[in-house]
């Protein structure tokens, strides 16, 4: 289902929809599990900008509804399905949303693209009495030392200039992004994975200055890693744990 894509949104993702949703990190229980202290409520949650819905789904097993919305038509056509979840093509600052009907709000890696200023105007406006906003990021993948120094260097020195601009956000771990509401204490969440060398591979092949890189020199940024990054991991099969800290911003309960 479709609403209004009156808002011109940043598109970084599209022209790789499939491998995004194929190959990008869930996100830990125990976070979904805190998001429920946030509010009573638990009738309707929007997931905002939910990509291919890896956090609409798991909003799903404590919600009775969930409504899922990105803008991007081509994500939304590679979401996982689920009975509960509805997935609609919609901007976050135009929701299509009616007004005070949503228990709580999340934007999951996704807020630091969005115009701020509108769409915490659109989440005043659907939020229910005493619901609540949680947006969360995550940065690079931590493995070990050597591997991090890789990935590190994939980041920075090699496809470092072809991050957007609002990557400075992510970078800074969300502490600086606009965020005005009362915000709720929370504690520090952690999401790991289990990869083997070829799966952390396709993982930072769907980062945006990746796919920027490519598209502007016709080159492989990972050619320039890969040998480093094998060396680091050593037996390509073995299965590694892959963390991510979570950076999470969440308000109290809104009157």
């Amino acid at each position: 289902m479709s609403c209004c894509l009156s808002v011109p949104f940043k598109d970084h993702f599209s022209s790789h929809a499939a491998d995004y949703a194929a190959y990008r990190p869930g996100y830990p229980p125990a976070l979904f599990d805190f998001l429920l202290t946030l509010t009573a409520g638990r009738r309707l949650a929007w997931d905002c900008a939910t990509g291919n819905g890896q956090a609409a789904v798991d909003l799903a097993a404590r919600f009775e509804r969930v409504i899922a919305t990105d803008a991007s038509a081509d994500q939304i056509a590679h979401a996982v399905p689920h009975p509960r979840v509805e997935y609609r093509i919609a901007a976050a600052e135009s929701s299509g949303l009616p007004d005070r009907s949503v228990d709580l709000v999340t934007v999951a890696q996704a807020l630091h693209w969005f115009d701020f200023d509108r769409f915490y105007a659109e989440v005043r406006r659907v939020l229910a009495p005493d619901g609540a906003i949680a947006a969360w990021t995550y940065n690079l993948a931590r493995v070990s030392p050597e591997i991090d120094a890789a990935i590190d260097r994939l980041a920075r020195d090699v496809a470092g200039p072809y991050w957007p601009p609002e990557r400075r956000w992510v970078d800074l771990e969300y502490r600086t992004i606009p965020f005005p509401f009362p915000e709720a204490a929370a504690p520090a969440f952690v999401h790991e994975e289990r990869w083997d060398l070829e799966r952390l591979l396709r993982y930072l092949r769907t980062w945006s200055a990746v796919q920027r890189y490519q598209k502007a020199t016709g080159d492989d940024p990972l050619a320039q890693i890969r040998d480093e990054l094998a060396a680091a991991w050593g037996d390509s099969a073995a299965a590694r744990v892959v963390r991510w800290p979570i950076f999470l911003r969440a308000s109290q309960p809104l009157p």
